[in-house]
């Protein structure tokens, strides 16, 4: 095979495929840069109208009614980009052409406190379900497993993904 050479019927259905895992790591990564803005009338339209996200401290939010509101106390008086909500390691599993689970890791990381001081908020583990709905990508489920300072984690965690080989 060189460079040159046409794409194999396998070849194909694995490009669509990674096209697939990008849409997602690109809503991921949206994720992350909308909170940090603090924008979360756009962060909102990334979830399911029937979203969940267990968030540990935070407690569980149900719809986007109640996510939205959340966000919105949680980032009360915020700065926009005074934090950042670097996530790394992203897996991603496509489980049907319209379903998909990720992992990532989460390093919160603070750049308002005095400089003497640890600027890390949280490091943890996000997992995530993802539905297609009218060709986007959308967060149907978000829970994050806090692991530092304090271990805060569910009874699932870590919770089984496929395609571990």
């Amino acid at each position: 095979m060189t460079a040159e050479s046409p794409f194999t019927p396998d070849e194909i259905v694995e490009l669509r495929k990674l096209l697939e895992i990008e849409k997602i790591r690109k809503v991921k990564n949206f994720y992350s840069h909308l909170m940090d803005m603090r924008d979360i009338d756009a962060l909102i339209k990334i979830c399911t109208d029937d979203c969940v996200c267990e968030y540990g401290p935070y407690g569980v939010w149900r719809g986007r009614k109640e996510i939205y509101d959340g966000w919105k106390a949680v980032f009360a008086g915020g700065v926009p980009y005074g934090g950042f909500h670097a996530t790394t390691n992203q897996w991603i599993e496509l489980t049907s052409p319209t379903t998909a689970v990720s992992r990532c890791y989460l390093h919160d990381i603070s750049n308002e406190p005095d400089p003497r001081s640890n600027p890390v908020v949280w490091y943890g583990v996000y997992d995530e379900n993802y539905v297609k709905i009218d060709g986007e990508w959308k967060m149907s489920f978000c829970r994050l497993e806090f692991l530092w300072p304090k271990r805060q984690v569910s009874d699932e965690f870590p919770r089984t993904m496929p395609g571990i080989p």
